[in-house]
């Protein structure tokens, strides 16, 4: 086993030989959007992205399916359907998966990649002066709950279905390679972590943490979904945003002049959310470039300092 427990790592990798490791993990949720076959690509799309930060390439998956016993089978069909549009876009085949009854409907897949072991990029190992990078916008907790209450605007909706339906692929194909090349003789990658339940802030901590460092944000360069602030000032806050500010914000200092509603998206669970990028200073500028040719709107939202008495400092 070369990466387990010990960090709250993305995913799992077992060595299998000189030159292959497995990468493996699992996750599924809820319906978050109201279309069926939309929800099930962003179930793929969540569950592809833990092999995309650790630097692998998704192999197979398995699909698990909680499904009401008297529920419309043509909405299953369209749900498998739009997972199965996102594994056939990663390139991942799907080769079974389990079902059982349950009163409420929960999608996801168990998903196995491959990856060079001497190129395993972990959530550790982000170094002082080390720039921040982050592949996509926040704010699909804050979204997905006004989505529920059925008061989100249509172009909130669409903006977070557009991020929550883009694999990191791409993003993860341009941070491991370069013409082929792999990552030590290009980009100088420390850390690699994505986005997800625990927010930025949250996985920011475990990247701090597993890297013996401190990290600093500065707010005003964090993206955010369109409606994103609109949804917190309204008090669409998701129970998990709440759970992951009382957990985390012990280690995180303010400077004076960050609002309350910028200071609480940070919280925001995502599903499906971006990268979050340590690169060496020196190769920072490029490696964003290189993202933003390939279409990929990563943006630079900190650094990486020596321990600091605050784990997590957000500056303006």
């Amino acid at each position: 086993m070369l990466v387990g427990f010990d960090h709250a790592d993305d995913a799992g990798v077992y060595r299998l030989g000189a030159d292959t490791a497995l990468v493996q993990t699992v996750d599924f949720f809820t319906p978050v959007v109201d279309d069926p076959y939309t929800f099930g690509q962003i179930a793929a799309t969540n569950a592809l992205s833990d092999v995309y930060a650790m630097g692998g390439r998704p192999l197979t998956s398995l699909a698990l399916v909680c499904f009401p016993e008297k529920g419309d089978l043509a909405v299953l069909e369209r749900i498998l359907a739009g997972g199965l549009s996102k594994m056939i876009e990663a390139g991942c085949t799907v080769i079974g998966g389990h079902s059982i009854r349950d009163d409420e409907t929960k999608f996801g897949y168990s998903v196995t990649g491959l990856i060079d072991p001497r190129r395993v990029l972990t959530n550790g190992g982000a170094k002082p002066g080390d720039r921040l990078l982050l592949t996509k916008a926040l704010g699909t907790g804050v979204i997905s709950t006004a989505i529920k209450k059925g008061v989100a605007k249509q172009s909130w909706i669409d903006a977070a279905i557009a991020s929550m339906t883009t694999l990191n692929k791409t993003a993860a194909e341009v941070i491991t390679s370069h013409g082929g090349a792999p990552v030590p003789a290009h980009f100088d990658v420390h850390a690699l972590t994505d986005i997800t339940g625990f927010g930025l802030i949250g996985h920011a901590r475990e990247m701090a943490l597993a890297s013996n460092a401190s990290l600093r944000l500065y707010a005003s360069q964090v993206p955010l979904l369109e409606g994103a602030l609109d949804c917190v000032r309204a008090g669409y806050i998701p129970g998990g945003l709440k759970a992951n500010r009382e957990f985390a914000e012990c280690v995180v200092a303010y400077e004076n002049g960050i609002s309350e509603e910028v200071r609480t998206i940070l919280y925001d669970p995502q599903t499906a959310g971006g990268l979050l990028i340590s690169v060496a200073p020196d190769d920072a500028i490029e490696l964003m470039r290189a993202l933003n040719a390939a279409g990929v709107p990563a943006v630079e939202i900190g650094e990486v300092h020596a321990n600091r008495k605050s784990l997590i400092s957000v500056v303006a």
